[in-house]
């Protein structure tokens, strides 16, 4: 997919890379980081903060998720991109900012969905329900259509785990999500294998405050998560921590447009979700506190040791190997470390210990959420 993002994307971070494919992530201080430049709504652009300090930021993600279900935080600045989070495939090549429409334009919303990487893979993964979300919208009275959506910067094997770098005692992070909005819907790419389907219009007027929405949604909603974390598979069951991935970017888009007062079509619409299944997570610690001067060594090392075989760029013989020991450490031994807001977390695994599941959440309904970012 193609497009411009909305918090821009800097160079540094569009050409092959280190852990493109495979694995990487985000660290505390030294995390996947976006340019803290933002087009605003019309095309202006507006730089943002480039540094705040980190102690007020972590106080924020503790308020976050000191009850109940633990979600990613929100955060004041999106730092500047480390050059060694790169992606293999470039985020939003080709995009553009935000229009503002006129206020009594009619604009039509749509529902896009492709299965996860059909640009190479076409319906591969489709079998497997891994779909990608986003959302279209055009213009009556221009013609124009385009597309919006959120997803990594440097792809999800960097979204999902760290890379182990010699130089460094701690893993190192490149898991940044951003969104991306451009020109054009692309209407045999989300039809051939996908949804391309008219679930709203909304007013030019809705159209723009949903705009302001989504800029502020993405300068402080900026880290990728992939998995959900439950007690089990069963309906109602506890959820430790939630995911922050493409389906829930065009979630809490349609929740906004309800809230905005648009109604949405009756007809089912569902979601890919990638579940672990643990016991009471145990917190273990952030990055000085494990990894630091004075860290915990034994603890540093077995979290080092778990994340080792899923690194990128392995030859046939390394992936097989590779997977035996994922395995052996979440199967066998029911082990599993989760990053999840600078904070690292142990998950006593439980069986079906993951699953890919393609669930059915309903559109909302008009003016039925509260207001929000």
């Amino acid at each position: 997919s193609a497009g411009a993002w909305l918090c821009a994307c800097s160079a540094r971070g569009s050409s092959a890379s280190p852990g493109s494919g495979g694995a990487g992530s985000t660290g505390s201080r030294r995390m996947a980081q976006a340019g803290s430049a933002d087009p605003g709504v019309g095309g202006h652009w507006a730089a943002g903060p480039r540094c705040a300090p980190w102690r007020w930021a972590l106080a924020l993600l503790w308020l976050a998720t000191a009850a109940g279900v633990r979600a990613r935080g929100r955060f004041s600045f999106r730092p500047e991109p480390d050059p060694y989070c790169q992606a293999k495939y470039t985020f939003c090549p080709t995009g553009s900012p935000i229009p503002v429409m006129k206020g009594d334009d009619v604009i039509e919303v749509f529902r896009l969905q492709t299965p996860v990487w059909e640009f190479k893979y076409g319906n591969l993964l489709g079998h497997l329900k891994i779909m990608h979300d986003a959302i279209g919208f055009k213009s009556t009275l221009t013609g124009k259509n385009y597309t919006m959506e959120w997803y990594e910067l440097f792809q999800l094997g960097n979204c999902t785990f760290p890379h182990l770098r010699p130089e460094m005692n701690a893993p190192f992070w490149c898991n940044q999500g951003a969104a991306c909005f451009f020109e054009g819907i692309d209407d045999i790419h989300w039809k051939e294998n996908g949804t391309l389907v008219l679930v709203a219009t909304i007013s030019g007027n809705t159209f723009n405050q949903m705009a302001k929405w989504v800029k502020r949604d993405n300068e402080t909603g900026i880290y990728y998560e992939t998995w959900t974390v439950q007690a089990s598979p069963t309906k109602g069951a506890e959820t430790w921590f939630e995911s922050y991935d493409c389906s829930k970017f065009v979630l809490r888009t349609y929740k906004k447009l309800a809230e905005l007062g648009a109604e949405f079509k009756k007809i089912e619409t569902n979601y890919t979700r990638i579940f672990l299944y643990s016991g009471e997570p145990t917190y273990l610690g952030n990055e000085t506190s494990i990894f630091g001067p004075t860290g915990n060594k034994t603890l540093a090392l077995a979290i080092k040791r778990f994340y080792y075989p899923f690194k990128p760029h392995l030859s046939t013989k390394e992936f097989l190997l590779s997977i035996l020991q994922i395995f052996d450490a979440v199967i066998i031994h029911r082990e599993f470390y989760l990053f999840y807001n600078f904070e690292y977390w142990f998950l006593p695994m439980k069986f079906p210990f993951i699953k890919i599941t393609y669930e059915e959440i309903p559109l909302p309904k008009r003016n039925e959420t509260l207001s929000g970012l």
